[in-house]
Formats: structure tokens, sequence, C-alpha cells
């Protein structure tokens, strides 16, 4: 192994023996050592649990009976990273790993280490196991840090077995570890501790005399303690550093104890940091749309006030907006397409800090606003038929008549002006078959729509069957194009009309070159 002068990233690693039998050490430091408490190590540090009882929170991997714990206590840990919020515990879990395996324990900090630290240390894992059969487990922190190269020199040694991988990561390793890195270890996400989980860490720092404030003749108030928790967001790490700094810089009273009132602890943490990572922008904005989709204008505010404390650019808060106006209000309000436009203007000529009042205005007409998903339904529908059916020729009465040679083609005559007749109505065929897309609904405003357009439906259903032939036999009217052809192939008419409607015997059966034709 390297000394310490060669590889100050393995913080001081000792010189093995030369037997290299492994040992039980964190960063190459004797865990006996790592244990022994130093008083200037803050209080965050000092109360990190040693074991798993005395871990708090995430009982979902780590409760009895879930499977790290049961691989932690059998000393079968495979390759793992860990993922969640500061302060959840992740580096915890290695220290806890490091203390009960008996395995090599190797650490290495992302942030300092290279791709040559990063080798040697391979080279002496793979070295360890071929003379001793000695496994290494190799933590390292801030694995996201690692550049594409130094994340592939870890995979062909994880993948043989020489180490045994386990990754801290603040980010989601989906986005930020190499894939086939993360097809190769267990996955395990952190959550933000409780306000509960923190309120009972605290207490146990106030009673520890050992690691913790135990030794001092400390009165913590309850509000006070319930004010660290909930600003700390559930980071346990902002939680015990915000109570050591009220203990340390308030003064004791007149019979030396140390009060801890809402007043100090407001005081010694003065405001949270928002947690936004690049994966929170989609899962945020997913949200706030959903809210206003489901018409709950808290929940909406919520998620559009952690945008704009996190900074996010109001143009892409205002773009869903718009979006989510005409995909779920639709033609209910179609006053919400009008007011989320506004508000996108707006937040582009104003900016933050005002743009707030205008993303929240239009935010809560979004949401309280009538809910229609017809107008998202239908160009689905038709965009399914252009891509999966035969294609529609345009009607010959509806072509353009201003271009040379339209006359001897016949284009664009026979067309009926809506605006010449009575109420701007005439039924005539727009597409040259039947097809029905658009399916109002009962809300808002297109309650009237829907009223029209069931009766503009029924003129236009009234007017193709006048203008088809109508076969006696199945009772189905046919386009002027259509040709009908007999069970043995016969030609039995050819562009029926009006007038010279289709004739055939009662128990014949037509077939029409009409795909929509019903047989």
């Amino acid at each position: 192994m390297p000394n310490d002068k060669q590889n100050p990233t393995f913080f001081d690693l000792p010189k093995p023996s030369k037997s290299l039998k492994s040992s039980k050490s964190v960063g190459g430091i004797d865990s006996a050592v790592e244990n022994k408490v130093s008083k200037n190590q803050p209080l965050a540090a000092r109360m990190r649990p040693r074991n798993l009882d005395e871990f708090v929170g995430q009982s979902h991997i780590i409760g009895p009976g879930q499977l790290l714990r049961r691989a932690i206590e059998a000393d079968r840990i495979q390759s793992l990273i860990f993922y969640g919020p500061p302060g959840t515990g992740k580096t915890s879990l290695a220290q806890i790993i490091a203390n009960q395996t008996k395995s090599r324990f190797e650490r290495l900090n992302a942030a300092e280490s290279n791709i040559a630290d990063i080798r040697r240390l391979l080279a002496d894992a793979k070295t360890r196991l071929e003379t001793t059969e000695a496994s290494t487990i190799v933590f390292v922190d801030e694995l996201h840090r690692f550049n594409k190269a130094q994340q592939d020199a870890l995979l062909p040694q994880v993948e043989s077995g020489v180490i045994k991988l386990i990754g801290a990561t603040t980010e989601n390793p989906c986005f930020y570890v190499n894939g086939p890195l993360v097809s190769r270890s267990q996955i395990f996400e952190l959550k933000p501790l409780t306000d509960a989980d923190l309120l009972g860490l605290l207490q146990r720092a106030l009673k520890d005399e050992e690691r913790g404030l135990g030794k001092l003749k400390i009165s913590a108030d309850e509000d006070a303690l319930r004010h660290l928790a909930t600003i700390s967001d559930g980071d346990a790490r902002k939680a015990l550093n915000a109570l050591e700094l009220a203990a340390s810089t308030t003064p004791p009273d007149s019979s030396g104890v140390i009060r801890i009132t809402l007043t100090v602890a407001e005081q010694s943490i003065q405001k949270k940091a928002l947690l936004y990572r690049d994966d929170d922008q989609y899962q945020v904005i997913s949200a706030y749309q959903k809210a206003m989709r489901g018409s709950d204008p808290d929940a909406a505010l919520y998620w559009l006030a952690k945008m704009i404390k996190a900074g996010e650019d109001p143009r892409y808060i205002a773009r869903r907006l718009v979006i989510c106006a005409s995909e779920d209000v639709g033609l209910a309000d179609s006053m919400a397409l009008v007011v989320a436009n506004a508000a996108l203007q707006a937040v582009e000529a104003i900016g933050w800090p005002e743009a707030k009042l205008q993303l929240a205005h239009a935010t809560i007409y979004v949401a309280t606003a009538p809910k229609s998903n017809s107008a998202t339904r239908a160009i689905e529908a038709a965009e399914h038929e252009v891509e999966t059916g035969r294609t529609i020729s345009v009607p010959k009465h509806l072509e353009d008549r201003h271009y040379g040679g339209v006359r001897s083609a016949g284009q664009g005559f026979d067309y009926k002006l809506p605006h010449d007749y009575p109420g701007h109505f005439v039924a005539q065929d727009y597409l040259g078959v039947d097809r029905i897309f658009y399916k109002p609904a009962d809300e808002g405003a297109e309650k009237l729509v829907k009223e029209r357009v069931e009766n503009w439906r029924k003129q236009f259903q009234a007017e193709r069957r006048q203008a088809s032939g109508t076969c006696s036999a199945c009772h189905h009217s046919h386009p002027f194009e259509d040709s009908f052809m007999c069970l043995n192939g016969t030609e039995l008419a050819k562009n029926p009309t009006p007038e010279k409607p289709l004739k055939v015997k009662p128990d014949h059966r037509c077939h029409s070159f009409e795909p929509a034709h019903t047989r």
C-alpha cells in the first residue's frame, strides 16, 4: 500500500503487513482508532451511529428483516450505491459496514482522488485477493463527482469481484453514474429524515455524556427542538450542528443552566437550504402540472413556490402553464389559455421577483378552472388516423381554385360558402369519409359547444345520406364513387345516384370498395 506522502487521498493509510492480512479499517484507519471520539469533532460527527441499533430513520431499507440489514449483519455485502439528500446517513451506513465487515475497507473521496489513486488502490486489492484471498470493500464518497474515465476504471474490478463498491451520492445515479456500474450494483435510496426522527436524535444528543452534550447542564424547550427539526428539512447533520451552536453560544443563567428557547433555536438555524437538484426540476414541474390538473390550487402553489425559491427560469414555468391550459382545461374554459399565455408574455418582460405574481395568478386560474382534455384526445385520434388509416384525398369541391389549370381540372367548384347561409352554416362534405375525432365534454363552457357540434353533425349525416346511393339489401349508404360487387364478382352498379339507387335482391350481400363500409 502507498504511504501517506505518496497518496494523501487515502487519509493516512497505514502500510499493510507482509502477509497482507485483511484489517477492519475506514480509509486505512484502524476501527479502534476511528471510534475514539475527538473533542474537536463537531457534534454531528461525534454522534455518528456505531451500529444499526443506533441508526435513525431509513426503516424501509434497514428495518428489521429488510434486505440491506440482513446483508450487513451477515457480512454478505455486494456492490452498493446509496443516494439521497445530505445528512440522511449514507456515510454512516458505510461506517457501520466498515465496523462489521471482515473485509479490508478502503475509502476514497471522489472530489480529491484521481485516476492514478484509483489504479493503485485496485492493484493493491487484486494483490491482496491473490495472496490472502481477502476481499476489499471500497467506499467512494460523492461518487457522482467521478468522471466517466474514473468510473470506468472501477468497472472491471467490480465485475470480476476484486472489489465490492459502496458509492454515496446526493444525485440520482441513473443520471450521474455510468449505466454498466449501476447495473452491477444494488441501489438504495435514502429518504430525508422525518421531524420525529430528528427530534429523537436531538434528544439523544442532549443526554449522551460520552459523545453528546450530556455533561452540560442544558434545558431545551420542546418547541425549540421541534423548530430545529423542522427547519433542518430532514438533514441530521444540520440539526445536530445547530443544536451544538445553540448550546455553545448561549451563556448559562444564574443557576448554571443553558436554556435553549425557541428564540435561541431560531437564531441558531437561520434558514433552510433548498435542495433542488437537476432531476428535481423534472419531478417538481411534473407535480406542479398534476396538481393543477387535479384542481388543487394549494398544492400547485407550493410546487410553484419551491421552483421560485430555487431560482427556476420563470419562462420554463410559464410554458408549462400554457401547455396545461390547453391539455387539461381545454374548451371547458378557453380563457385559461389566454390567461396562461398572458403570464408567459408578462414574465418575459418582467422577470424575477415580480414575475411570481403573474405566475401565481395564472396557476390559481388554471387549477380552479373546469377541466376537459377533449382537445388533447381529439388531436391524438386524428394523428392516429393519419398514421394508420387509409390516406384521404381532399374532396374536389374543397380544393384551391387560385392557381392556373384548376378550371379544366374541375377543382374548387360546387363549394358552398357557409356565410351565405342562415346561421353561417351549411352541411357539406369536408372530409370525404365519415369520421369523428372530437368528442366534447360536459364541463364548463364546452357544454354549449357540445350542443352545437351535435346539431351540426346531424345535418352533416343527413347531407351524406342524401348525396349517397342506398343498397336495398344492407341499407347502408355508399358514396358516388364506390362500385358494388356481388359475391361472384359481377359489377351491380357504377356510381349510384339518388335518382338511380342501387337495386338488388333482398338476400343480396353487397361489398364496397370503401373501407369504412360495414359489411
